[in-house]
């Protein structure tokens, strides 16, 4: 039987290497992201379905922030600061955007809550954030967010004793559709042609 040469095993080492670090690199963000909606871990919420069966008389404030990324020209604020609901109520906030440009822009909401473990226990009927938003030159909306604290949070060591949660939000500028873009480089083409 031969051997292999000492220098094609290194290679083969080596590419090996490479291949399972690619592979840790792009798997990364979604385990990550799985991780943190299962454990709470990082603010990151829940998504449900519905209210909660259960509203208890102990009362919770959420607190309501917004940021832009860097660059994002849009405005973007929330329209109540604070709000203070039972625990298992289910809240209802609205945030408002403004595009003040002369183009359309598309956006992405990223989201997290504070304290972090206070994330597993607060959960999203409808937001926003599940989807692209587009806003036309000069358009403002209000986007609403639906919500309730599980009254489970009494349960967890840790949170049970959290007075305020901090929802926040930051969007991100996001490239317009494809169908979009095609329609608004058509209009150009045509304006061109014009003059």
């Amino acid at each position: 039987m031969s051997q292999m040469d000492p220098k094609k095993k290194t290679a083969l080492q080596g590419v090996g290497v490479v291949v399972v670090m690619g592979a840790l690199a792009w798997a990364s963000v979604p385990l990550y992201d799985w991780f943190c909606r299962v454990t709470g871990y990082g603010g990151s919420t829940n998504v449900a379905e519905a209210g909660s069966t259960e509203i208890l008389d102990q009362t919770i404030k959420v607190r309501f922030d917004a940021s832009l990324e860097r660059g994002m020209p849009w405005e973007f604020k929330p329209k109540q600061l604070e709000v203070e609901l039972r625990l298992g109520e289910e809240g209802l906030a609205f945030y408002e955007a403004h595009n003040p440009t002369d183009r359309p822009i598309a956006g992405t909401a990223s989201y997290n809550v504070a304290p972090y473990g206070a994330g597993l226990y607060f959960s999203k009927i409808a937001c926003f954030c599940f989807e692209e938003q587009i806003l036309m030159p000069g358009e403002r909306v209000d986007m609403p967010v639906s919500f309730f604290v599980d009254p489970d949070i009494l349960n967890d060591a840790d949170a049970k004793f959290a007075k305020h949660i901090t929802l926040s939000y930051t969007f991100h500028e996001i490239d317009l559709p494809e169908d979009m873009q095609a329609m608004l480089d058509a209009n150009e083409t045509d304006s061109g042609s014009l003059n």
